[in-house]
């Protein structure tokens, strides 16, 4: 309830999320029929990187800032992302807002396709409805993200992503994830589900791969970014997707775009690795 997204906007963990959230959408765009996306940690839409908030931390400097400036050298997978962001950004060059996951995701789905928002935070919600109060195929709820799985599963299009990306203000985060994870899968084993988790504790992370394994669920794809040495869990070393059911050539699209993501942020150390947790 404490975490505001605005000091993280456009960081390198935004940059390599909407990454991989924007290759998903594309290939569900691929077919005619209408999909549905929960999100169930939504935040307010769109961030302003010329705030108080985001210019004390600058994070999105070492993100999206250096992403911007290397785009033409980026591979061509990258480009429904990168034109999302200018969209935003009116004036050639200008780079001041930034696409939350909402915002993101709806600019790259069809009128037709339908977006569902959940949002704890009672004064950001209050933000979110007011960035979409005109759109007719985007809900708003003001509600825990993962009792909106429960709420909302199976979608009624039967066809689309659900994506949890927690604060992890809460000890039990990944825990509590992979519980989501299980009680979604139950209800909609056909949909896709990513989940976004922070690299601190490298222990933490074997043993959230552990617990995910053990739910029997097959279709596990793991993709990290790291850009620090994990040398102490003090910092936030890089961080990490898990896609269940991933669309076609996922994992080779990302073993493309998150290496060259590393080499256009700078990271003088970590790396990009792509790998299934579980195969089919």
């Amino acid at each position: 309830m404490n975490y505001r997204h605005i000091f993280h906007a456009g960081s390198f963990t935004d940059v390599m999320k909407h990454a991989v959230v924007a290759l998903i959408l594309e290939r569900l765009c691929a077919k005619e029929t209408p999909f549905g996306v929960l999100d169930t940690h939504a935040g307010i839409g769109r961030y302003d990187l010329e705030s108080q908030q985001a210019s004390r931390t600058g994070e999105y400097l070492g993100g999206i800032a250096r992403v911007m400036a290397a785009a033409e050298r980026l591979p061509p997978g990258l480009g429904p992302y990168l034109n999302a962001v200018r969209a935003l950004n009116t004036e050639p060059g200008m780079l001041r807002w930034y696409p939350g996951s909402p915002r993101l995701a709806r600019q790259l789905m069809r009128p037709g396709d339908r977006l569902l928002l959940a949002e704890l935070h009672p004064e950001d919600v209050e933000t979110l409805r007011q960035e979409f109060a005109r759109d007719r195929n985007t809900s708003v709820q003001h509600m825990d993200g993962y009792r909106a799985i429960k709420a909302h599963l199976p979608l009624k299009e039967r066809r689309g992503m659900v994506l949890v990306d927690p604060p992890f203000e809460v000890t039990d985060e990944f825990d509590r994830m992979v519980a989501a994870l299980a009680t979604g899968h139950a209800r909609w084993p056909t949909g896709i589900y990513a989940l976004w988790y922070p690299i601190k504790e490298r222990a933490a992370v074997w043993r959230f791969h552990d617990a995910l394994e053990r739910t029997g669920i097959r279709k596990i794809l793991m993709a990290e970014l790291t850009i620090h040495e994990e040398d102490t869990h003090q910092r936030l070393n890089g961080c990490g997707m898990i896609v269940v059911n991933p669309p076609w050539q996922l994992d080779r699209n990302l073993e493309l775009v998150l290496p060259a993501l590393h080499e256009a942020m700078g990271a003088q150390a970590g790396g990009a690795r792509v790998e299934w947790l579980v195969p089919e």
